[in-house]
């Protein structure tokens, strides 16, 4: 058990330092091309962000561990929105800038919709289904591509910001190392903090959707907090939206295709399905309190990010007690 304390520690180090490399990178590419802040967020730093997830969830389906492939990308969305997300948002209420949103959002909600009809439906997903949501991850990133090339072109950088610009493989060497960093570190926190929580006597399923899928989001976590330290709000926004598309499209997607499953029925509540009366329909209520009062104020609100707190912490209490 120390060992694997010890390394948990080492873990959550790398995280930080990670975290910290990968943002200063993002923000001076973004920077260095004009483009919005929260588009970068929603592209290179989520998938950087979003390589833990991937990694735990394509290892559990090559094992067929579907509580776990299934949990991680779930309980990864809840906690970047619920906890991650709301911290961002609890802190550092700010204005956003809707037209840069509208495009992950979008395909958000046409993949919860594909994941959601083939878990209430079949109760199962299909390889067919990994497939199509991996298309939907390539489409998107296309066309948020093409945004980026379009958005960096309209505008030319004057000779005092070159001055004060790192050259360009500085940016790079920072992104790269950052999501080194926060891919090691990620690794070293899940597979040690599954060894402390199973010391523990907790449930495989309730691992899945609150401990592997906090510790698989602890890159978001430590964007956020950077970004908000570093007063890059927006980045830390954009970023979670874009995260929690790619636990469907990439986290999901790769895992189903890998190796199709059913959903998860270790834990039932009053002999329903936990996944379907609480889990899913806590991911559209958290997204929904996120996603649609944004869009009408154009801003991000304090109550929103104590709401969500609070229903986290319900939602853990729930796991672990219920």
């Amino acid at each position: 058990m120390l060992h694997a304390v010890i390394f948990f520690v080492i873990g959550l180090i790398l995280l930080i330092k990670g975290g910290d490399w990968f943002v200063d990178g993002a923000v001076g590419i973004a920077k260095r091309y004009r483009i919005p802040e929260i588009l970068i967020g929603a592209t290179v730093v989520s998938i950087g962000t979003t390589i833990p997830e991937v990694m735990v969830s394509s290892i559990a389906a090559f094992a067929g561990q579907s509580q776990t492939a299934y949990g991680n990308a779930i309980g990864s969305i809840i906690c970047n929105t619920s906890l991650i997300c709301a911290i961002t948002m609890a802190f550092s209420p700010s204005d956003v800038d809707i037209k840069t949103l509208k495009l992950p959002v979008f395909f958000f909600v046409i993949a919860t919709v594909i994941y959601s009809f083939c878990a209430y439906f079949f109760g199962a997903f299909f390889r067919v289904t990994g497939i199509i949501l991996l298309s939907l991850f390539v489409i998107y990133m296309i066309i948020s591509t093409k945004k980026a090339i379009s958005s960096g072109s309209e505008a030319e950088m004057s000779e005092e910001d070159n001055e004060d610009q790192k050259p360009l493989w500085k940016d790079l060497l920072l992104l790269v190392g950052g999501a080194v960093l926060i891919a090691f570190g990620a690794n070293e926190l899940v597979d040690n903090g599954k060894i402390i929580a199973a010391g523990l006597g907790v449930p495989e399923s309730v691992i899945a959707l609150t401990f592997i899928a906090l510790g698989t989001s602890l890159p978001e976590l430590v964007t956020a907090i950077t970004s908000l330290i570093k007063k890059h709000s927006s980045l830390s926004l954009g970023n979670i939206i874009g995260a929690n598309l790619f636990n469907l499209v990439l986290v999901s997607g790769a895992a189903i295709t890998i190796r199709p499953f059913s959903v998860p029925a270790e834990k039932l509540i009053k002999g329903m399905n936990a996944s379907l009366v609480v889990d899913i329909p806590l991911m559209f209520l958290v997204s929904i309190l996120l996603i649609v009062p944004t869009f009408v104020t154009k801003k991000v609100k304090r109550w929103q990010g104590v709401v969500l707190l609070c229903i986290y912490a319900a939602y853990c209490v729930f796991q672990f007690l219920g």
